[in-house]
């Protein structure tokens, strides 16, 4: 099972991987990062991504909701709210992967991609695989 610098690692061998950070997004904190950074820090780019996982995690629109909630009980297990989301920008994507852990499931992989040279199938794919192994010491 990798921790977070193999997990890095292994992102980073994706077609087209830019950069990438395990992030927690309840303070904003990269965790760990690799490669580029689309505004150039790594820091500031894990607040700005951590914003949008938090919004999505913490919407109803997007959440499951739980029974307490008013909301139908889960098919499975609890784990994060949210599977990954997705940004797609002109030159680029841009992959949140939610990664459940054995206390608060706060963390997440971004991964940024390059839109010409990356497969945004394969590296959704990939992500889920290893945001499963991922383990957080």
């Amino acid at each position: 099972m990798p921790g977070i610098d193999e997990c890095l690692l292994e992102v980073m061998k994706l077609p087209g991987a830019r950069g990438a950070a395990v992030v927690d997004w309840t303070s904003g904190l990269a965790l760990g990062t690799i490669g580029e950074s689309p505004n150039g820090d790594h820091e500031a780019t894990a607040a700005e991504t951590a914003e949008v996982a938090r919004m999505a995690a913490e919407q109803p629109a997007f959440a499951r909701l739980s029974p307490a909630d008013g909301g139908p009980p889960p098919a499975e297990a609890p784990g994060p709210p949210v599977e990954d989301v997705i940004v797609t920008t002109r030159d680029g994507y841009h992959m949140l992967r939610f990664v459940e852990t054995t206390f608060d499931s706060s963390v997440f992989v971004h991964l940024w991609l390059n839109r010409s040279e990356g497969n945004l199938a394969l590296a959704r794919m990939r992500l889920g695989e290893l945001a499963e192994r991922l383990v957080l010491a």
